[in-house]
């Protein structure tokens, strides 16, 4: 059974430090394993990944030192602690240099190993929580797809503006993914181990947003019953993401601006400046230049913006993104269905690409989850997603790809499949809900390829 404290490792060829040190940091709560070698000690660390080695530098054949040179070359992740005779304090320097975390002197003494090996423990747990978040912002990072020649400008630039701290304004329409690219933006950057704030300015109104992104003091406002830090705080040395900017006010506005120029804060209720090292990531999906030149935007907050802007454009415009993406959103929805399914089928994956999407990639991913979630074969067709794509390709009088044979055979497709769906699989039932026989559904069945 692991031990919830941590497991240590020992490696040391003699066998009373192993039974000593086994018998001390065993009663202490943590999981002691034990290695003779310094072969079987890097088997030991391979196999059972432990938090905290105590690797004795002094063994014959593989000795400490060259230990650590395997550790760090094949990038095991542990914390070492030396343990070296007294008084060889270069031997000890040089484990240091080569990765080790701390050392012990021969004899070792009992009160200090306790503390040496909790402090290892907790420095490998952060290592591996740091290493954890890394690889999550990654796989974040790694979700912005296209293929398409306008996308892969975008992410070429986004990726080389990442590692500034210039305020960047994403446009486009809604649900084309600005905030997954702000997010990645900040996954790409120096700050990427520190806070990724997003904020919607179009979800709150003017009194409750400035106190969201600014604070408030107890008693600045009715409902203000206590001291509450705002999401500019919260994103201190990180990014903070404000998402529909152009739908904020003129006098939010000139704060913003302030902030942007200054790096100062004040709560409301309060005259305090605060100190804030943030970087602003602003999205719309709106005309702000034909805001400014209404009076509905500060010019100067527009152009403190507008530093470096990035156009995502609608994804009818980049159709050849749709089909990566559609798989990206299938291999996302079927680890939690409840049947098995393989693939988009080609008639379907047609119709996905015919379709304009007005809702962009968020349609996308809505239109796929509920394939996945309402279809009952084992690959998605034409009758398992919604009807507005249905209809947009029926309706469709050029550049039509679809006979009229192969879309008569997808509607009766569909009304078998609903009508299935309506009475559990039972064909019987399912027969009479259309008004046929059974044995000529069992046989249309069988013709459209239906189980």
């Amino acid at each position: 059974m692991q031990s919830k404290k941590g497991r240590v490792l020992l490696v040391d060829d003699d066998a009373d430090i192993r039974l000593t040190l086994g018998d001390r940091i065993g009663s202490e709560g943590y999981k002691v394993l034990e290695a003779d070698s310094g072969e079987k000690g890097l088997d030991r660390i391979r196999a059972d990944r432990p938090e905290v080695v105590l690797l004795d530098l002094q063994m014959p054949g593989m000795g400490g030192l060259e230990v650590l040179a395997r550790i760090r070359e094949e990038q095991l992740s542990v914390t070492v602690v030396v343990v070296t005779a007294y008084g060889n304090v270069q031997r000890a320097v040089e484990a240091m240099r080569a990765g080790a975390f701390d050392f012990v002197p021969k004899p070792i003494d009992a009160e200090r190993i306790s503390v040496v090996v909790a402090k290892a423990l907790e420095h490998e747990r952060l290592r591996r929580d740091n290493a954890y978040l890394r690889a999550a912002a990654q796989t974040a990072a790694e979700k912005v797809i296209g293929q398409s020649l306008a996308m892969c400008q975008v992410l070429e630039l986004a990726r080389r503006a990442a590692i500034s701290k210039t305020t960047l304004l994403l446009t486009g329409e809604s649900g084309t993914g600005k905030g997954l690219l702000a997010r990645s933006i900040h996954q790409w950057s120096e700050r990427s181990t520190q806070p990724f704030v997003a904020v919607n300015c179009v979800a709150l109104h003017d009194q409750l947003l400035e106190s969201e992104l600014f604070g408030h003091e107890k008693g600045a406002f009715t409902g203000a019953q206590a001291q509450h830090s705002g999401r500019f705080e919260a994103a201190h040395g990180g990014t903070l993401f404000l998402d529909e900017i152009g739908s904020t006010k003129p006098d939010l506005q000139l704060k913003l601006l302030q902030v942007l120029q200054e790096g100062i804060i004040q709560r409301v209720g309060s005259n305090e400046p605060i100190e804030v090292d943030v970087r602003v990531i602003a999205a719309t999906n709106r005309d702000l230049p034909a805001l400014v030149e209404q009076g509905l935007f500060l010019e100067d907050l527009y152009y403190r913006l507008n530093v470096i802007s990035l156009s995502i454009v609608p994804l009818r415009q980049r159709r050849e993104d749709i089909p990566a993406l559609a798989e990206h959103f299938l291999q996302k929805f079927i680890a939690d269905a409840k049947r098995p399914i393989s693939a988009i089928g080609e008639e379907a994956m047609h119709c996905l690409c015919q379709y304009d999407w007005p809702g962009n990639v968020r349609e996308l991913e809505n239109a796929i989850e509920r394939a996945v979630v309402l279809g009952v074969e084992e690959e998605i067709g034409p009758g398992d997603l919604p009807d507005q794509i249905l209809s947009a390709q029926q309706v469709a009088t050029e550049g039509v790809k679809v006979g009229y044979h192969a879309a008569l055979e997808d509607y009766k497709r569909q009304l078998m499949r609903n009508a299935l769906a309506q009475t559990g699989g039972n064909q019987s039932q399912a027969a009479e809900l259309l008004g046929v026989h059974r044995t000529y559904l069992a046989r249309m069945m069988k013709t459209l390829k239906l189980r």
